[in-house]
């Protein structure tokens, strides 16, 4: 999706935004990490926890929300559990601001209380994985959309089969900002997409990743995947631990 303008809830009134269940997933050896990840559009927290509990990273703490409840204009208006508000899923859709920002500060929020020395990370799938991606850009920027102050610091960010909202003004926002070059330059992102998503496309995934590192984001690893559609498979996930071991430096203790 990409910045055409206003925000698609401008014109509106003030939202409010009532996000559901939390499901934290414990670290099972030494506590050396916190990432909060995010379900996809029509799902919750309590699937992808299951997952990520069983994936052989013990120095991790997941923290995993419930997005809220709210219309949603891509399927006329019926109720789903949603991040932000979505029209349609190709590069022209406006975006939903109010609904990002909202989304992004519940995230730092639930980042905001983790101890000192905790390195901190976001993740998701589909919308989980744009709205991932929107807090990365909030992070380097510093702020959220809104001008509100960006209040974490992030060591990693994975986007599985999404997108990057708002692309077409992130240029501009990070190159005006000799702190935000040098955060977006030291951020490492994993993009993850398969060739035959049939739901968020290829081309979309593959997009977002080109304006991410034309912006400045160095540290941008984009990986794809031949046979794989709009869900997770072994060989991604095996890709993905291996590099939040690397990037966020776990030393696979259990003690």
């Amino acid at each position: 999706m990409s910045f055409t303008g206003s925000s698609m809830a401008s014109s509106a009134a003030k939202r409010t935004f009532e996000f559901g269940r939390t499901h934290v997933v414990r670290p099972k050896g030494k506590h050396q990490a916190t990432v909060v990840w995010l379900h996809g559009l029509g799902d919750n927290g309590s699937s992808w926890s299951q997952l990520l509990e069983t994936l052989p990273l013990p120095n991790i703490k997941w923290i995993c929300p419930t997005a809220p409840t709210q219309s949603i204009s891509l399927f006329g208006g019926f109720p789903s559990t949603a991040w932000f508000d979505v029209a349609d899923l190709t590069e022209d859709s406006p975006s939903d601001m109010e609904g990002l920002d909202a989304s992004a500060a519940h995230v730092a929020n639930l980042l905001s209380t983790e101890p000192s020395d905790i390195k901190l990370g976001i993740g998701g799938f589909s919308m989980g994985s744009a709205t991932a991606l929107y807090s990365a850009t909030c992070a380097v920027e510093g702020k959220f959309g809104n001008g509100n102050a960006y209040p974490v610091n992030l060591s990693a960010v994975v986007g599985l089969s999404g997108w990057l909202p708002m692309a077409r003004s992130l240029k501009n926002k990070v190159e005006g900002s000799e702190e935000g070059v040098a955060r977006a330059a030291s951020l490492p992102l994993l993009l993850c997409h398969g060739k035959v998503d049939d739901v968020v496309q290829y081309n979309h995934g593959a997009k977002s990743s080109e304006v991410l590192s034309s912006t400045g984001f160095q540290k941008l690893t984009f990986k794809t995947y031949d046979r794989l559609g709009h869900y997770t498979i072994p060989e991604e996930m095996d890709d993905v631990c291996s590099w939040l071991k690397t990037h966020l430096a776990l030393d696979g203790s259990d003690s």
